[in-house]
């Protein structure tokens, strides 16, 4: 049986091949920056030399949705899963968490100090993101179209 040689990766994820990489948190307020590394070394990975902005919109839109999923979608001591996909049309970013329900978008409101991660989903991603049932709760999930 022959061993097979790798690249070595960067410090936290970097994906092999077409496959999905997907990374597996604590359901604590410290894995939205760990979530915040994978997404940007998977998207220079996959698209070395892109803007820096496309890189900061998936790692944004990968942040909100981990602090969303974490603060309504965990109980201590759950996890959730980061699932991120790429094209040449897009970089495909999904969370999986244990609780069934979905969330909504809610009206902007300067008196609330949460609820803005959707609003900013739906600004960078406009019509481009959803939840769908998965078979142990929810995932939710945007596209963010390649430079």
């Amino acid at each position: 049986m022959s061993k097979r040689r790798h690249a070595p990766l960067a410090d936290c994820c970097a994906p092999v091949g077409a496959e999905p990489s997907i990374l597996l948190l604590v359901g604590s307020p410290q894995s939205a920056g760990v979530a915040r590394k994978f997404a940007r070394e998977f998207v220079a990975y996959r698209f070395p030399g892109t803007s820096e902005d496309y890189v900061e919109t998936v790692v944004l839109i990968t942040s909100e949705l981990v602090t969303n999923s974490i603060r309504y979608g965990t109980e201590p001591g759950e996890s959730v899963r980061v699932v991120l996909n790429a094209d040449r049309q897009q970089t495909r970013v999904e969370v999986h968490d244990p609780v069934r329900r979905h969330p909504s978008l809610r009206p902007a409101s300067l008196e609330r100090e949460r609820g803005r991660g959707l609003i900013i989903l739906d600004a960078l991603c406009p019509g481009a993101w959803g939840t769908e049932d998965i078979p142990f709760g929810k995932s939710v999930w945007a596209e963010v179209k390649a430079p």
